[in-house]
């Protein structure tokens, strides 16, 4: 895997590096991170998304090497990249439409993700399920280059870890992965700082939102499931970025017997539902039973319908995945 990443990037001049659409940190943070390695070797690479970067996440990006479809063909419109990277998912279909216009002009694409896909992707890209996120796997792909860490290249990678373990307590964590985060750490950058610039100051208006999601917990299965939902109607009245509550479910696993916490979150017409795993219990699994997908300790899925109504519906399935975990174990 790390033989197939040097080959590629080593006879490429050209690269274009993107992640999914409506990115999360993971993504952005590894692509940025990468691309900024990659410069340090003299080549020419950009991050280019579906849109433009989000301003919360500025930041992460202080040589502005990301940009949104539309500003990059204005500026190179007969660029054809030697290597197209994909960080953060396996799917072309994940990236966007326009996006995966450069792909079709592009010598080789790559995938570096840490999400599961079948073994003959596995097999010719950079794809390791072992790692606590993309970001780790970035920053491993990063060292085998010789590229050293910067501040700045430290600092995306960090928080890129920092998002996706939802601040190191998934079981993805390993010694290696610490191991890392001393390196990204010897450069300089400091853990409360970089906490902060990614999760925010929280106004007033945030903690009554939360309170008032917190309030609509409940739980079935004897206290092995546990759920709460936030509609358009209490975010709308309290002014928060939807990015702002994606931590909302990880206040469900200090529950006592919690073996699947979920989010119920309406977004129009559909529903998405976020859910986590607090011990061995794959919700990877049950997401793609309900047509999602994920990781094992932390998954999703979209469904039509309304909230009530999706939550009516879902639990039942939920407690009869879990019985029939039960009786398999």
């Amino acid at each position: 895997m790390i033989q197939h990443f040097k080959n590629l990037t080593q006879k490429a001049n050209k690269i274009v590096i993107t992640t999914h659409i409506h990115p999360d940190a993971d993504g952005i943070g590894s692509e940025i991170a990468l691309c900024m390695a990659l410069r340090t070797l003299g080549k020419e690479a950009y991050c280019v998304n579906e849109e433009e970067l989000l301003d919360r996440y500025k930041y992460l990006d202080p040589d502005d090497v990301l940009c949104g479809y539309e500003s990059f063909t204005k500026a190179h419109p007969d660029f054809e990249p030697d290597l197209f990277i994909v960080t953060d998912t396996n799917s072309l279909h994940r990236i966007g439409i326009k996006i995966q216009a450069v792909v079709e002009k592009s010598k080789d694409l790559l995938f570096i993700d840490h999400h599961p896909c079948p073994k003959e992707v596995a097999a010719i890209h950079c794809i390791d399920t072992n790692m606590a996120a993309t970001g780790e796997l970035v920053g491993k792909l990063i060292e085998s280059i010789d590229v050293k860490f910067t501040k700045e290249i430290a600092l995306a990678l960090y928080t890129s870890i920092l998002i996706d373990t939802s601040s190191f307590r998934y079981p993805t964590v390993t010694a290696n992965t610490h191991l890392l985060i001393s390196k990204l750490m010897d450069t300089g950058i400091e853990p409360p700082d970089a906490y902060n610039k990614i999760y925010g100051t929280k106004q007033i208006s945030y903690m009554k939102l939360l309170g008032i999601v917190l309030s609509s917990a409940d739980s079935a299965g004897k206290g092995r499931i546990g759920w709460m939902k936030l509609t358009e109607k209490d975010m709308d009245a309290f002014d928060v970025d939807s990015e702002d509550t994606h931590g909302f479910v990880n206040h469900l696993l200090i529950l006592d017997n919690i073996k699947v916490a979920m989010m119920f979150r309406e977004i129009g017409t559909k529903v998405k539902i976020s859910m986590r795993s607090a011990g061995d219990i794959d919700v990877g699994i049950m997401a793609q039973a309900l047509g999602g997908g994920g990781h094992d300790h932390s998954a999703a899925t979209i469904i039509d319908g309304a909230i009530d109504e999706v939550i009516e519906e879902t639990i039942p399935k939920i407690q009869l995945m879990l019985e029939e975990d039960s009786d398999h174990s």
